[in-house]
């Protein structure tokens, strides 16, 4: 039925453009965007979840930020482990070869002690100098306030959220494993600086308790008390590459769990990514198609109401 008040079929042409435009509108927002739920009003369950899965994202960044300042830190312990323990040419390794050769009858310990002394200086510099973002496991000022150095350290390694609850993971490190000198107690404990007593049978009067960091051979002869403290020097310097040793793969297993664990952040990181993408990301073939489909049908619209209005003016001719 035709009537002049009510034109029914411009109201329906109209209502379809106006779904087709909110339609369109939403295509074009998601194309622009790059995403099917970018507020909560587009998927309040999709956008919450997505949202919690970004937070977890942000806290594995610093975890991996974290992994990245640990690795650097346990790197710059090791690197000096390893350059004290030496090889034939330098640090403990070389020290003992030294005191070995310096069994030797008539040889001149004077000179074997000033390249002991050399060894003893170097070592206690590349201690000194392993420090990394003001941590320094091994030359440690145990009466430092607060302590300098703790006697554990716990490197984050990892987060985790169960429940809507956060737990962070960590990698303990046992800094007194590693300590080679310290200052500030009432005697030192590092591994170089421990001083031990001379053994039975050595000169008289007995020479002061040394450390390796401290022996002094220059003045040692071939006499048997001289050579039986000279064999302790030796037995000494020995348990000290041993203790070193065991040490620096300590750190080795470290450096070791940190890789795997930033590997692995990096990794579940990129799980997390695609996890939200598939919640929120828009397919962008499917939209453009959807667009293009929309474009026409608006423009179809357009056509439609433009009829049902001229379907008013044709009834109003019939009166002219």
């Amino acid at each position: 039925m035709s009537s002049l008040l009510t034109n029914s079929t411009a109201m329906t042409a109209l209502q379809t453009l106006r779904s087709v435009g909110s339609q369109l509108s939403t295509t074009q927002t998601r194309i622009s965007t790059g995403q099917r739920v970018a507020t909560a009003s587009d998927n309040a369950a999709y956008w919450s979840i997505a949202t919690s899965m970004r937070s977890d994202n942000a806290a594995l960044s610093a975890v991996s930020d974290s992994l990245g300042l640990s690795a650097a830190t346990v790197d710059t312990q090791y690197t000096a482990l390893t350059t004290v323990l030496g090889d034939k040419d330098s640090g403990l390794t070389k020290l003992q070869s030294l005191l070995v050769q310096a069994k030797t009858a008539g040889i001149d310990r004077t000179k074997i002690q000033a390249d002991v002394t050399q060894i003893q200086q170097q070592m206690k510099s590349t201690a000194d100098s392993a420090t990394f973002n003001g941590i320094n496991w091994l030359s440690i000022n145990t009466s430092a306030t607060p302590a300098a150095t703790p006697t554990s350290f716990n490197l984050v390694s990892s987060y985790s959220r169960v429940g809507g609850t956060p737990t962070i993971g960590s990698i303990t490190v046992t800094t007194a494993n590693f300590a080679l000198y310290t200052t500030g107690g009432a005697s030192p404990t590092g591994i170089l600086d421990t001083t031990v007593a001379p053994p039975a049978g050595g000169p008289t009067p007995a020479p002061a308790a040394a450390s390796v960091s401290s022996l002094n051979i220059g003045a040692l002869t071939d006499a048997a008390p001289d050579q039986v403290l000279l064999d302790s020097y030796i037995a000494q310097v020995t348990t000290a590459i041993n203790t070193v040793a065991s040490a620096a793969a300590n750190l080795g297993a470290v450096k070791n769990r940190i890789a795997t664990n930033t590997e692995f952040v990096k990794s579940l990181m990129d799980s997390v990514d695609r996890g939200v993408g598939q919640l929120v990301d828009a397919d962008m073939n499917q939209e453009s198609t959807r667009l293009a489909a929309l474009q026409v049908q608006q423009q179809l619209g357009v056509q439609a109401l433009s009829i049902a209005n001229n379907s008013s003016q044709s009834i109003l001719s019939l009166f002219r």
